[in-house]
């Protein structure tokens, strides 16, 4: 994937020369080194385009949904609707660059390897800057449902559609300025540290309120129950389905974004180390798992509601 070294794929298709160094510090020596043998696990290049297809087709009739219902047209669902593209981002920039790569190796395109470097910090900038966009609008989305349960009654005044444009633009202007900055410093400690800093702050936001949230969801279920005197039942169910609600959330967060960011820390805490080097050479899973996150956000934030489902079902009849 370009970025982690659009390099070491693409340029390395256009001659038999051995790959340039990929991006992050990921150097040939730090991935080819003796050392102690390592579990590898292969990502075929039709897995990559295969699963960016699925995204890309999930979170298009996820854009197209939201754009069509005027129902689902508020600050919730606009959230939602940036979190699609920024998941459909990373897929369009995964099939593009696995395509190119495919077609570069069977010699079917003809490049300069220039035009190729151009087209590879393209696609870097895409990546990187829809990631982290991805997981703003994913803190944002915990923010939006945080202010709708604990000040309900002042949602509409504090989540305006004004403010909500202005914290879209911010994120998307943010997420441009930080790919781009990422691109021209990658091989600055301090950009890496920075990625992984602001995974780790976003982790720690969602599950601050997340956790809060269930709190006072099982709060508010013990209050029921002691007025209708069933206690117990509620508050067993109170628990387990927010607990599960709760683990799918946060679980699937951290098993689609923890090992790329770990990925990163490696680099820079121990790049020549033997073990870091394991990990290394399983770069392609963790970008595989960030994709297979683009497929699973739809079916979390977007397709659990009936409403959107109803309009999702008009868009496939082609009922415009």
């Amino acid at each position: 994937m370009p970025v982690l070294g659009p390099e070491r794929r693409l340029l390395a298709s256009l001659s038999s020369a051995p790959p340039a160094a990929p991006r992050l510090g990921l150097a040939a020596n730090q991935t080819n080194q003796t050392g102690p043998q390592c579990l590898e696990v292969s990502i075929p290049d039709g897995l990559f385009l295969s699963l960016g297809l699925v995204s890309l087709v999930e979170n298009v009739l996820v854009v197209a949904a939201i754009a069509k219902n005027r129902n689902l047209h508020s600050p919730m669902y606009y959230f939602v609707c940036c979190l699609a593209v920024s998941d459909l981002l990373v897929s369009v920039s995964n099939v593009l660059e696995t395509a190119v790569l495919l077609l570069l190796e069977a010699g079917a395109l003809a490049a300069q390897a220039a035009v190729v470097q151009q087209l590879d910090n393209v696609m870097d900038v895409l990546i990187c800057g829809s990631m982290v966009s991805s997981l703003c609008f994913l803190g944002a989305i915990a923010v939006d449902r945080y202010v709708s349960i604990f000040y309900a009654l002042r949602y509409h005044s504090i989540v305006t559609l004004p403010r909500v444009g202005r914290a879209i633009a911010a994120i998307w202007a943010g997420s441009v300025l930080s790919s781009t900055l990422f691109i021209a410093y990658y091989h600055h400690t301090a950009v890496l540290l920075g990625l992984v800093s602001f995974f780790v702050a976003m982790l720690a936001l969602m599950a601050v309120l997340y956790v809060h949230m269930l709190a006072r969801a099982c709060q508010h279920g013990r209050h029921i129950a002691r007025l209708h005197k069933t206690q117990h039942p509620t508050r067993q169910g109170c628990g387990l389905k927010g607990t599960a609600t709760l683990t799918i959330l946060l679980g699937v967060f951290l098993l689609c974004w923890a090992p790329f960011f770990l990925h990163l820390s490696l680099v820079v805490l121990c790049p020549q180390h033997p073990t870091c080097g394991c990990v290394f050479k399983n770069v392609n899973l963790f970008l595989a798992l960030v994709i297979c996150n683009s497929i699973v956000d739809p079916l979390i934030y977007a397709f659990r509601s009936q409403e959107l489902r109803k309009t999702l079902q008009e868009v496939l009849q082609c009922s415009w």
